[in-house]
């Protein structure tokens, strides 16, 4: 497994080994042991699956307690997978990284807890999996606005597909943060 820096340090994006042959590939998602190896001590609890049709956008998506940390790849089609650091004392809070996953290049993007998480479908259909540190707890979900200007995120479409839940997200300015009094973390 090769481990790829983003301009995030906490962020990185992973490209497995892939074994491939006349009759198809074989690849390891997930090794404990070799993510161990690569500095990533992780323990998942739940796995995910969406299917979202082209120009649809989930997200900006975080759990202000039970923070997730997310291992997301694409099984089927490609996203622009987003990920923007929501910890108030990092040296990179309010930033933004991006990568292409994609059943083409197979790559992976682990964020940790404390981001924001958000993908667009940039293929005709794309089946997207991701594990969880943490479970899902819907009364802690907040949801920050993916077109806010003081993020300046350069999505790769203008006119996404959006849930109800997405159309109301807030601008970081108004969104609870990691480190901030109201969500009782320190």
């Amino acid at each position: 497994m090769k481990v790829i820096p983003t301009d995030i340090p906490d962020v990185v994006v992973l490209e497995p080994r892939v074994f491939e042959d006349a009759r198809g590939f074989f690849l390891e998602s997930y090794n404990k042991l070799r993510f161990q190896k690569a500095g990533l001590d992780l323990e998942f609890v739940q796995d995910n699956h969406s299917s979202s049709v082209k120009g649809t956008l989930r997200g900006l998506h975080y759990q202000i307690q039970h923070p997730q940390g997310k291992l997301c790849r694409v099984i089927r089609g490609e996203v622009y997978d987003v990920a923007v650091d929501l910890r108030r004392r990092s040296s990179t809070y309010g930033r933004w990284v991006a990568a292409h996953l994609s059943e083409t290049n197979r790559r992976q993007m682990y964020l940790p807890p404390g981001f924001a998480h958000g993908f667009c479908v940039l293929s005709d259909v794309a089946e997207f999996l991701y594990k969880c540190t943490d479970y899902y707890f819907p009364e802690y979900e907040r949801t920050l606005a993916w077109n806010d200007a003081d993020l300046g995120i350069v999505w790769p479409i203008s006119e996404p597909l959006l849930s109800a839940k997405d159309q109301k997200g807030l601008p970081l300015s108004e969104a609870e943060c990691y480190g901030d009094e109201v969500s009782g973390r320190v």
